[in-house]
């Protein structure tokens, strides 16, 4: 058993579809922020967690790989590698479901996301 922890789900229930405003990422770093607080109190106390979070950067990666070497806890990523045209496919997929607590993002959106994307290299997988 685990904790799971999606921030898309905790900012669409405090601020709504919010994607397009300026204050979006700001407001996502802060979610992002109060459930590794979380994560962290739990953790300690020997609970499993799954922190659903994006770490497109390597840098956010590396700081996730830290915060859990300074609680002693054990750590593992796992990645997903898709092609553009799967993830255009379950991004529309998604869009028609619109699952609750998901944004719904639009294919420019994504593209733009995908600009700041850096790739995990296997080394790096655990």
């Amino acid at each position: 058993m685990a904790l799971r922890l999606t921030p898309d789900e905790w900012h669409t229930r405090l601020y709504g579809q919010d994607i397009d405003e300026m204050d979006h990422e700001k407001r996502h770093d802060l979610v992002e922020s109060m459930l590794w607080e979380v994560a962290a109190r739990v953790l300690v106390l020997g609970v499993d967690v799954i922190l659903d979070f994006g770490c497109w950067m390597r840098s956010q990666r590396d700081d996730m790989r830290m915060r859990a070497k300074q609680l002693g806890v054990d750590f593992k990523m796992h990645f997903l590698d898709a092609s553009e045209e799967i993830l255009f496919a379950r991004l529309s997929e998604r869009n028609a479901q619109s699952p609750e607590g998901a944004f719904r993002i639009t294919e420019s959106k994504l593209k733009e996301y995908m600009l700041f994307f850096e790739p995990q290299f296997p080394e790096l997988y655990v």
